[in-house]
């Protein structure tokens, strides 16, 4: 699927001319023998709301805190608005930082909490209130400024602690799993309230999640992280539809992958055939540059670009240049969508996802059906390494 284009305006990193608000450069952290981050270059545009991505370990938190100057780095350097912050100390940094905990003083009204670091800062009196009052209509609270925190639902101490963070006007809000102390429901809501508020203040936010829904609702673009990597860095479209890595297509939604080795290539069309053992079939796929014959790759195919059909395809009224026969082996019903695991003639599991159009509380295969399953070249993805 092509990815729509967008203005160099809304998408500043594809202006070559345009300057990176957040650099970082060649960042190493080491905790013993563990390369917590490992030679991570980014950069980072003003008003971006950028995601680093990853599981337990990957080394987003450390390079959050890195950023927050929390953690030093053992080699590179972090610029912020093109000055040098690497040895500079939290409290001198254009940063605030919203934790995972919220860390609301319990003892303090919502407006104390908003105040605090107003107060430490010595802000006239006047000046501090007005501000108060103006972060309490940004999240949508002006009359709740005289309850504590116990007296606020999970959302509602979230949005407080927003609020404290953006209260100092940083230039740079950093923010670790803000979500995840939300139930399913209230985060989902939570999400795009996140996403009107920072476009309407303009401040850049970096966010650290594992949660890929969380992330590609969210940012402008994303980092995933693995190892102390990153391994791919684009918009969430780009992510999805086309991963440049195994890992990357695996950790980003839900997707088939298939071993096989390249027969060859149609310079002319873009196509790659491919010999695919587990599926024992040939296949065809997409692919920019020609690769060798015998060349080891992977198929990746999303669940839902996948066809369904009872009978054998036609050719010419569907996509039929990649057709395999199954039979159903296990079904989910989602509500909005039926997952069927479809066991191949070979014996390999294909995962096809079903979106149900019009109403009603049954699949609409069975198990053991056998089914016919067609996807075009264009939607599969060749990985090579």
């Amino acid at each position: 699927m092509a990815v729509p284009a967008r203005s160099v305006a809304s998408e500043p990193w594809r202006d070559p001319a345009a300057q990176p608000f957040v650099r970082i450069e060649g960042v190493t952290k080491t905790f013993g023998k563990v390369y917590a981050c490992d030679d991570v270059t980014l950069d980072i545009y003003r008003g971006e709301f950028f995601a680093l991505l990853g599981g337990s370990g990957s080394g987003k938190s450390t390079l959050l805190r890195i950023l927050a100057g929390l953690e030093a780095p053992d080699q590179g350097r972090i610029l912020i608005d093109g000055l040098d912050v690497t040895h500079l100390p939290p409290y001198q940094r254009p940063v605030n930082m919203m934790f995972q905990s919220y860390a609301l003083f319990p003892h303090m009204t919502v407006a104390q909490n908003i105040a605090f670091g107003l107060r430490q800062d010595r802000l006239p009196a006047s000046e501090i209130r007005d501000r108060v009052q103006s972060m309490l209509e940004l999240v949508r609270m002006p009359q709740l400024g005289n309850r504590k925190p116990h007296q606020l639902s999970g959302g509602q101490r979230q949005r407080v602690a927003l609020a404290r963070a953006l209260a100092k006007q940083p230039k740079l809000l950093l923010l670790d799993e803000p979500l995840g102390a939300l139930d399913k429901r209230l985060r989902e809501h939570t999400q795009f309230e996140l996403v009107n508020i920072q476009e309407r203040v303009g401040t850049t936010f970096i966010m650290v999640t594992h949660d890929q829904e969380e992330a590609m609702t969210m940012s402008s673009r994303i980092a995933v992280m693995d190892t102390g990597r990153i391994v791919q860095v684009s918009t969430p479209a780009v992510l999805y539809e086309y991963p440049a890595t195994r890992f990357v297509a695996e950790f980003i939604g839900g997707i088939n992958i298939f071993e096989g080795r390249v027969l060859g290539s149609d310079e002319g069309s873009g196509q790659v055939r491919i010999q695919c053992d587990p599926l024992d079939a040939e296949l065809l796929a997409r692919h920019t540059d020609p690769l060798p014959e015998g060349t080891a790759v992977s198929v990746a195919v999303r669940p839902e670009k996948i066809d369904v059909h009872e009978a054998p395809p036609q050719r010419g009224t569907v996509a039929t240049e990649n057709v395999v026969v199954g039979k159903v082996r296990d079904i989910a019903y989602l509500g909005d969508v039926s997952i069927y695991q479809v066991e191949t003639e070979a014996g390999a599991i294909v995962r096809v996802q079903e979106t149900h159009v019009a109403r009603s509380s049954e699949p609409h295969y069975d198990w053991d059906d056998t089914l016919w399953l067609s996807w075009e070249a264009a939607s599969a993805v060749v990985l090579t390494a």
